[in-house]
């Protein structure tokens, strides 16, 4: 048996990943295929698996730790072990105890306070947990150790991978916005928005396809791409996520319906794929849903657009040259100015409006 267990290669080129949680501790008994840790790359938190049977010897990093590929995980003792089963927790003598109920100690707290506690130098398995079946809280970690809570706090896990993201697109995009608005006083009551906004992305596609495409800034390549693979923006308290719904413009209404409500289902139990969070070739935002009607948004390389929908309100416009309450729907188009041009970009909007302010 292979004594030391290292990060494996996750997949996409990823080079590193932070360990959300341990499933063992040392001492323990393992079985092949049996998770060890969860890891988050990027914005998943996957599973790493046991890649065979015997004792922990040692377990490397803690939870936020951010480790490279390659990197020793776990060291297991010499020699072949029975496989018995799964039977994490046994504990083979006494002196393995504390590190047992340390282990425990760890997954009774959320990723986000495991960081919270490290960079405040505070050992877990010391705070005595208030919360839920004896769960860590935050205030528990503030009395451990006063005056933590004025600290500063590490971006970690999907704040991390945000952070990452918009320095790329600040450092390489020149961005620029057009904005207008959609006139939906004809919408059918309990019509579905999302569902129009991405069929009408669509349209804007179809009649601009310069925007559904990727720039590679160091090759001057641009490549326009047949179907869409569209990025929908959810904002969540761990940060801000944009998964792949693929090949949008050929799904009809209930399909999308369907694929955006176990998007956001798998957003909720932070168990989508990785594959999911890559390969998005134009993004859409509803911000409006939280507030705001023009928004100069930001375009992630290489994607080289994104729609944002504003916050739709009542208001007075002309009709046939006389004075109506309609309700309008704002629109913003950022795009990567470096290969769409403003003309692109106007089509591509005006396409979109039109979808928009047809009845069904």
């Amino acid at each position: 048996m292979d004594r030391v267990f290292k990060l494996p290669d996750l997949g996409e080129g990823l080079q590193e990943a932070e360990i959300v949680a341990w499933h063992v501790g040392v001492g323990d008994h393992v079985v092949t295929d049996q998770p060890l840790v969860s890891v988050e790359t990027d914005k998943a938190v996957v599973e790493v698996p046991s890649p065979q049977s015997g004792h922990v010897a040692a377990l490397h990093g803690e939870p936020g730790d951010v480790v490279a590929v390659g990197a020793v995980l776990v060291e297991f003792t010499e020699g072949a072990v029975e496989d018995k089963g799964a039977v994490v927790g046994e504990i083979p003598n006494a002196e393995t105890k504390p590190v047992a109920k340390k282990a425990v100690a760890r997954t009774m707290v959320a990723p986000a306070l495991r960081a919270f506690a490290k960079d405040r130098g505070i050992d877990l398995a010391t705070v005595q947990g208030t919360g839920p079946g004896g769960a860590i809280v935050r205030a528990d970690i503030e009395a451990a150790a006063p005056g933590a809570g004025a600290g500063a706090e590490k971006v970690r896990g999907v704040r991390r991978a945000m952070l990452r993201n918009m320095i790329r697109a600040g450092a390489e995009v020149v961005p620029a916005t057009v904005t207008d608005e959609a006139d939906i006083e004809g919408w059918p009551a309990k019509t579905d928005v999302t569902v129009r906004l991405i069929r009408a992305l669509a349209a804007g596609c179809k009649a601009s396809p310069s925007l559904n495409a990727w720039f590679d800034a160091q090759t001057e390549t641009r490549s326009l791409h047949a179907h869409i693979d569209l990025g929908i923006a959810v904002e969540t308290e761990d940060g801000l996520f944009a998964p792949a719904m693929r090949d949008i413009g050929n799904r009809d209404a209930a399909d999308l319906r369907r694929g955006v409500l176990a998007m956001k289902k798998d957003i909720e139990a932070r168990s989508i794929p990785h594959e999911q969070l890559v390969g998005q070739t134009i993004t859409l935002s509803n911000f409006g849903m939280f507030g705001g009607r023009f928004a100069d948004l930001v375009v992630v390389p290489p994607q080289v657009a994104i729609l944002g929908a504003g916050r739709a309100e009542a208001r007075v416009i002309a009709v046939d040259g006389k004075p109506a309450v309609h309700r309008m729907l704002p629109l913003s188009l950022s795009f990567d100015h470096r290969v769409v041009t403003g003309v692109e970009a106007a089509r591509f909007l005006n396409a979109v409006i039109e979808d928009l302010e047809k009845k069904k």
